[in-house]
């Protein structure tokens, strides 16, 4: 097993791990902020309606990448295992079949989002006048959810042997693109709430495409090969058992509970949240 990778036993400890995980924090933020990107230039070029009916959004945005973020982190542990103990058989099974898993989870949330928009809009309680936009939104922007899997797939292999830095650069250039796009379909396609979201999509592919080429000219046991991509039932299942606590909690990300109750808590009535006055005393 070949490998040109620094390994955190080496060298300074603290140096060490914080070369390795600023990157990958910056790299999960960035995914956030691409709809904050979003929200920002409807702000500024669209119009109060188009920018309340992207904010509306965010909570989706927010809950659907942090579970795509958790999934990753599931692929990244057992990459991780397995090339720390130089099992290179087993990284490759590992890869191969994470990426028929991504690929999936990413259909799923598209479903969900060309499908489940209007309902889940609507769970929030969103203003009517809004609500066509926000749904239009969601379907556009969900048409990368795809793509961001395939991202998040690639950069859990990367970190899992210690390169965070590329996935970060990838993201970035991906982040400017996203931006350049909004203000192109935004103020000269005048496209508002589809432009920003189509802008979003496209952005999304590049950073996947970008990363899942890096991975196939890789010379290493964790190399993305195409050709021999099959979905291994018993790393399936680790992936699964590994990613399924972080997907539905990731501790970057709001948790699914904490986003609802957030919300929730938004949209009482001010009056059935009020302090109850102290109880008069008894004679």
């Amino acid at each position: 097993m070949k490998s040109n990778t620094k390994t955190l036993t080496e060298g300074p400890l603290a140096k060490q791990i914080l070369l390795v995980s600023l990157p990958l924090a910056l790299s999960n933020l960035l995914q956030v902020l691409f709809n904050m990107s979003d929200v920002a230039v409807v702000g500024r070029f669209a119009g109060s309606t188009a920018l309340g009916a992207v904010g509306s959004t965010s909570i989706f945005v927010t809950l659907f990448t942090g579970f795509l973020i958790g999934l990753s982190n599931g692929i990244n542990v057992l990459v991780a295992r397995f090339y720390g103990a130089r099992h290179p058989n087993d990284v490759h099974k590992t890869v191969h079949s994470a990426l028929i898993v991504s690929i999936i989870a990413g259909v799923v949330l598209l479903q969900v989002g060309l499908l489940g928009s209007p309902a889940l809009l609507r769970l929030l309680n969103t203003k009517e006048d809004l609500l066509p936009g926000a749904i239009l939104y969601l379907r556009v922007y969900f048409l990368g959810m795809p793509a961001l899997a395939l991202f998040n797939f690639g950069n859990a292999i990367f970190s899992a042997i210690g390169e965070t830095k590329k996935p970060l650069i990838y993201l970035s250039t991906a982040g400017v693109l996203n931006i350049l796009l909004n203000l192109f379909f935004v103020i000269v396609c005048q496209l508002n709430v589809v432009g920003v979201a189509l802008a979003s999509a496209i952005s999304q592919c590049v950073s996947a495409a970008l990363i899942l080429h890096a991975l196939t000219k890789v010379e290493d046991c964790y190399a993305l090969d195409f050709k021999a991509v099959k979905l291994d039932p018993a790393m399936t299942k680790s992936i699964l058992r590994w990613a399924c606590p972080p997907g539905s909690r990731t501790p970057s990300l709001p948790s699914p509970t904490s986003s609802f109750r957030q919300a929730s808590t938004r949209l009482t009535p001010s009056w059935s949240r009020a302090t109850l006055p102290p109880p008069m005393p008894t004679a």
